[in-house]
């Protein structure tokens, strides 16, 4: 009988390995998944790579440490049309060009938030940071999932009002 090796690491074990080192990354043709192996996301219009720079970019406009990536993912996934393609890889292409003009290889490899945030301070002006911006307010915030971290209960009318729910209850003011 074989001996059996301790050492090797299961597929398994070396996928989640090799993706445990930071946020996103494209993996190929209309895939792109989160470092932490926890979700993936298929994009169908949008090149992997910029669907990932994408993902970078809400974090840093709207930076939440204890939020996962996932959350950012579903906020953008509605870019991901006909429509906003052009839209979308113009803007990651200039975002590119801009980390390029200041030493980076692109935006997405462009070590240091506060780089990357003076990057996306040199485009806010521009219609395109402007509709990502714009909707990642009602992209990211309208998840229901969230509203717990944020200490946020939902709608109040159905129950009552805030008067009778908690109206009261802030501790942080």
């Amino acid at each position: 009988m074989g001996r059996i090796n301790r050492s090797a690491l299961t597929r398994r074990e070396l996928l989640s390995r090799s993706i445990m080192a930071g946020a996103s990354f494209a993996l190929g043709a209309g895939f792109v998944a989160g470092r932490d192996a926890v979700w993936a996301l298929e994009v169908t219009e949008l090149q992997p790579g910029s669907m990932a720079t994408l993902i970078q970019m809400a974090r840093d406009i709207y930076p939440h440490d204890r939020v996962a990536d996932e959350f950012y993912a579903t906020a953008v996934k509605g870019y991901d049309t006909a429509e906003t393609r052009e839209m979308v890889e113009t803007g990651i292409a200039a975002l590119d060009a801009a980390a390029r003009g200041r030493g980076f290889p692109s935006y997405l490899e462009t070590g240091w938030e506060r780089d990357r945030v003076e990057i996306l301070r040199g485009m806010e002006q521009s219609p395109f940071f402007q509709t990502v911006r714009g909707g990642l307010v009602t992209g990211l915030y309208n998840q229901k999932a969230l509203w717990p971290l944020f200490g946020y209960e939902g709608e109040s009318f159905s129950h009552g009002g805030y008067i009778a729910r908690g109206f009261d209850d802030i501790t942080w003011i």
